[in-house]
């Protein structure tokens, strides 16, 4: 790489950072260990292999890798985010009543077992198939040999499903076993990781910090978690759906009452009340740290407003008969009162952030002036579980704003801006040319205001990224930022920053497309996909229709024009006459289009009348994802 100095040794606090993590320390109440106590009670023993590895040897998981943070914080991590990480490392199998049980430290969520009359409900099966399998052994090795009789996922992220694979085989769901989930899960687990999943990958590695060394001065967490496990993807879909609010279910004894939450932490998501348990599973609504209304990776604007309202709601339904709550991040909150309180601060958090940021965007302020201004309630700042180690009082402002808002703040000047190349060539000029602003954002970097060295050394770089100076200084005031960063992704993205700005592109090393994924996509949504990847511009003057005949069932329409893909069932009405008609199956029309089966090995396979050419003329449109585009240089 152009500009790569080699250099990859990490630097040492500088004093400023120093004095503002110590700050820390005085400003917390560091000396209440409740959570401690609950982090660890139940706890019933841990794996003997520490290492979590794939079927060949690669290791996804290793349950040691974290340590390191039994030492004492050191200069280069925030106190509170290190106090955080080592609370959401503690690994093993933990009671949280009699019959409930989780598996923590094992993946960046929780898995949780329910004993049934026959065997076990298992909750949100991680990530990784052996990660999830890993996890079930260790229950199995304390409770038994119970079979698996059903699974269920709380939501449509991939870290509540990804595993499923590990802990229950799709003959065994088609012989009987439910999979339960919300409504809407699969069409959202799928177009999440399927539509912006490359870009979101590329992200995550900066969000998670998957590349970094795990240590004092790289990765210690990511505040909802460790990190992301890198095994095998997988799903299974859901046989049995909750349509509703106050839904009873009963598998293999376990009787269970459901909240539906859409909307809030994810966009199809629920939470359990086990009656004759007195224990609330909250899925990822209610964790022990400020979530995100937006996070980092990218993602649909969330709602604090409804979020908060449905909490409200979970104390209304279930706060009677509930002595426990958990969560499938963290640790559990024991004792009704607790229990209670923990909902409602986690209420009054979102409402917060949500009511104050509208009083201010009514009062003309902008996105970055209200993320500045933005004070907690001194109660809420004290509870622990309100601090921003995942998501941010900063950056969850800028969400609310976004989702009433939109992207501009109203001032005609940032209407049209240059982009971001063209306008930092413009703003080095204006400063006297690169080596002025790097002398300059020198001294600023040792007054300590490494703020502004990454704002103004971001132009040297995006108007010339071989500037070796400039590079270095960035890479040492990013990870001065993510050694003085409270939350655990804000760290992650500014080492990240400073790793790539040293060694190079880290690229996506986790990613969460499986074929499982593709092959649950509906054809509406693969076509869909498609459309996402059509290059546009170079294909302007392209007008191919082709018509699919699939299984025997309805036509249908497929037609790059004025540079837009569309899809009709049917012959489509704008379309007399198709360039092509192919009869085939449904699983070799996925196939072709998805890149695996060529339109000359098609031939042999399906009916074609027409040009077939016209097939491979259509997919020469199609553009390829990037998963390892650049991100702190141009």
């Amino acid at each position: 790489m152009a500009g790569n100095t080699g250099k990859t040794q990490s630097k040492s606090a500088q004093p400023a950072v120093s004095r503002a993590n110590d700050e820390i320390v005085r400003r917390y109440p560091f000396d209440d260990t409740r959570d401690m106590d609950d982090a660890r009670r139940g706890f019933m023993g841990t794996a003997q292999n520490s290492e979590i590895s794939t079927a060949d040897g690669r290791v996804v998981w290793d349950l040691e890798a974290y340590g390191f943070l039994a030492q004492d914080c050191p200069p280069t991590a925030n106190p509170s985010l290190w106090r955080q990480s080592r609370l959401v490392a503690d690994h093993g199998l933990f009671e949280v009543v009699e019959g409930i049980y989780q598996i923590r430290g094992f993946d960046l969520s929780n898995m949780t077992v329910v004993e049934g009359e026959r065997g076990i409900l298992v909750i949100d099966p991680l990530i990784s198939a052996e990660t999830a399998a890993a996890g079930l052994a260790l229950y199995r090795s304390h409770r038994g040999e119970r079979p698996v009789t059903g699974v269920l996922y709380t939501h449509s992220h991939v870290d509540h499903f990804g595993g499923v694979k590990g802990v229950v085989t799709e003959e065994e769901v088609a012989a009987g076993v439910p999979v339960i989930a919300p409504e809407g899960f699969l069409e959202h687990a799928v177009s999440e990781n399927v539509y912006a999943g490359t870009a979101m990958a590329r992200r995550a590695a900066y969000m998670y910090g998957a590349a970094l060394p795990k240590g004092p001065q790289g990765q210690i967490g990511a505040g909802l978690g460790q990190t992301t496990s890198t095994g095998s993807v997988g799903l299974i879909p859901p046989t049995l759906d909750i349509t509703r609010t106050g839904q009873t279910e009963t598998v293999d004894g376990i009787r269970m009452v459901f909240q539906l939450t859409p909307g809030t932490e994810a966009p199809s998501e629920l939470n359990i009340h086990f009656p004759d348990r007195a224990a609330l599973c909250l899925a990822e609504n209610a964790t022990h740290n400020l979530h995100n209304l937006l996070t980092l990776r990218g993602a649909e604007v969330r709602d604090p407003r409804v979020w908060a309202l449905y909490l409200t709601e979970a104390i209304t339904l279930f706060g009677d008969d509930t002595d426990v709550a958990f969560a499938s991040h963290h640790w559990p909150t024991w004792g009704s009162e607790r229990a209670m309180g923990f909902l409602s601060e986690q209420r009054d958090l979102y409402t917060y952030l949500h009511d104050q940021t509208l009083r201010m965007i009514n009062q003309g302020m902008t996105p970055l002036e209200i993320a500045e201004v933005m004070e907690m309630p001194p109660a809420l700042e004290k509870a622990w579980h309100t601090h921003g180690y995942y998501g941010s009082v900063s950056h969850n402002t800028k969400a609310v704003y976004q989702r009433y808002m939109g992207w501009f703040d109203g001032n005609p000047a940032h209407l049209w801006e240059h982009p971001p190349v063209e306008a930092s060539k413009r703003y080095v000029d204006f400063m006297g040319g690169a080596q002025e602003v790097v002398r300059r954002a020198h001294e600023a970097f040792t007054d300590g205001d490494f703020r502004w060295v990454v704002q103004v050394v971001n132009h040297v770089l995006f108007a010339d990224p071989s500037h070796a100076g400039a590079r270095d200084l960035q890479a040492d005031a990013l990870e001065q930022l993510g050694y003085g960063s409270e939350n655990g992704t804000w760290r992650n993205f500014y080492l990240t920053g400073a790793l790539e700005l040293r060694q190079g592109p880290v690229g996506s090393p986790t990613v969460t497309m499986s074929p499982d994924f593709l092959r649950v996509l509906t054809l509406d949504q693969l076509f869909d996909a498609l459309s996402i990847r059509v290059d546009g511009p170079r294909s302007w003057d392209a007008d191919i229709t082709v018509l699919w005949n699939v299984n025997g069932g309805e036509p249908v329409t497929l037609r790059l024009h004025n540079g837009v893909l569309t899809h009709t069932a049917g012959r489509g009405r704008a379309v007399a006459t198709p360039d092509v008609e192919v009869t085939l199956d449904e699983a070799d029309l996925r196939a072709v289009l998805l890149g695996q089966l060529s339109p000359a090995e098609l031939a042999g396979l399906a009916i074609v009348t027409g040009d077939a050419g016209k097939i491979t003329e259509l997919l020469s449109h199609l553009s390829d994802p990037d998963p390892d585009f650049a991100i702190v240089t141009p």
